[in-house]
């Protein structure tokens, strides 16, 4: 779970997801696939999280693992990031 503190609450604004155009934040996206939006990502499988940037790609099979499981990979958008270009 992504954590904030008191002082830093100011820099979070909640939304919706039709203001933001492109953003589906029910997507789940599969390893090795393209970063649509730069932001903090949350696995399905095991709830792990991981800060990545629009237009690479998210973590491939051998590096995120779920050893033993049959978890599946995959990546949730939780926060957007705002970044410029």
């Amino acid at each position: 779970m992504a954590l904030y503190t008191q002082e830093t609450e100011k820099y979070l604004k909640k939304t919706s997801t039709t203001i933001l155009s492109g953003v589906n934040w029910d997507t789940v996206h599969p390893i090795g696939s393209i970063v649509p939006v730069s932001g903090i990502y949350r696995c399905e499988g095991c709830g792990d999280e991981i800060t990545s940037n629009k237009g690479t790609e998210f973590p491939p099979q051998n590096t995120h693992q779920h050893p033993g499981s049959a978890k599946t990979i995959g990546w949730r958008l939780i926060v957007e990031t705002q970044t410029k270009g």
